[in-house]
């Protein structure tokens, strides 16, 4: 398993590992278009029939620390968790370098997705997941990017964006969407004001058939879920379990 910062140790800890369960987490190379793409997969080798898959899409720092805890998590409760590479192997940006890396990726939807839709279909192709049944979720720039995956129209069961920015699109791809969605969001975010979650919440109701959900915490701050100083302990924990509910329902 990877070692990760004390921080995130300590959120990895409130989860027990399960008894007989032997984990294991390893990068994971493969690729889109000629770019070589290095994801991380974490899932537990003992289990005697395949697993649903969540697809993790990072926050703008990319495959790290971040989602790796996430993966970690996700692998404990029982979930074969895909951390998603979408900028390229060995491309680890810093906090300064993020701006200008994911910049590109918000100027180009299409291969926003098709970098997602790779990952996605190398999930699925693993032996120890069940293809039927993945949902995509995604942190900050991540929640973005899974959002727009699902516009593909991909055969998901569902998509998770936590403190994502909410893009709308003229016109509309909204019916494209197959899975059901979960929006969690946090009340203090600039990033998600209340005109971008009312115009996305308006496309949405413009097709009845698409069953979501908009999740909103109190005085959270963006990358509230992010150990560090904007982490929130409260909304971190609310949003977690509304995640896990939501897996309850759509995996079933």
């Amino acid at each position: 398993m990877t070692d990760l910062p004390a921080t995130h140790e300590e959120l990895l800890a409130r989860i027990p590992i399960p008894d007989g369960a032997r984990l294991e987490a390893s990068p994971i190379t493969y690729g889109h278009d000629g770019t070589e793409l290095e994801g991380y997969v974490a899932h537990d080798a003992a289990a005697d029939e395949p697993l649903p898959g969540i697809l993790i899409v990072p926050d703008w720092l990319g495959v790290g620390p971040n989602a790796e805890l996430r993966a970690q998590m996700l692998a404990r409760l029982g979930y074969v968790a895909f951390v998603a590479d979408v900028y390229g192997a060995g491309v680890r940006p810093t906090s300064d370098e993020a701006p200008s890396v994911v910049g590109a990726f918000y100027r180009d939807l299409g291969l926003m997705r098709a970098r997602v839709q790779a990952a996605y279909e190398t999930l699925a192709e693993l032996p120890q997941v069940d293809d039927s049944r993945i949902v995509v979720i995604g942190y900050c720039f991540g929640g973005t990017a899974a959002l727009e995956f699902a516009r593909t129209g991909a055969d998901i069961r569902g998509v998770v964006s936590f403190h994502g920015r909410l893009l709308t699109h003229d016109p509309s791809d909204a019916a494209a969407i197959r899975g059901k969605v979960l929006i969690l969001n946090g009340g203090a975010d600039p990033s998600a004001p209340d005109s971008d979650v009312s115009a996305f919440q308006d496309e949405l109701r413009s097709v009845p058939s698409i069953d979501w959900q908009v999740n909103t915490y109190s005085g959270a701050p963006h990358a509230f879920t992010v150990p560090g100083d904007r982490f929130r302990p409260v909304a971190d924990a609310r949003s977690w379990r509304a995640q896990l509910d939501f897996f309850d329902e759509v995996l079933a």
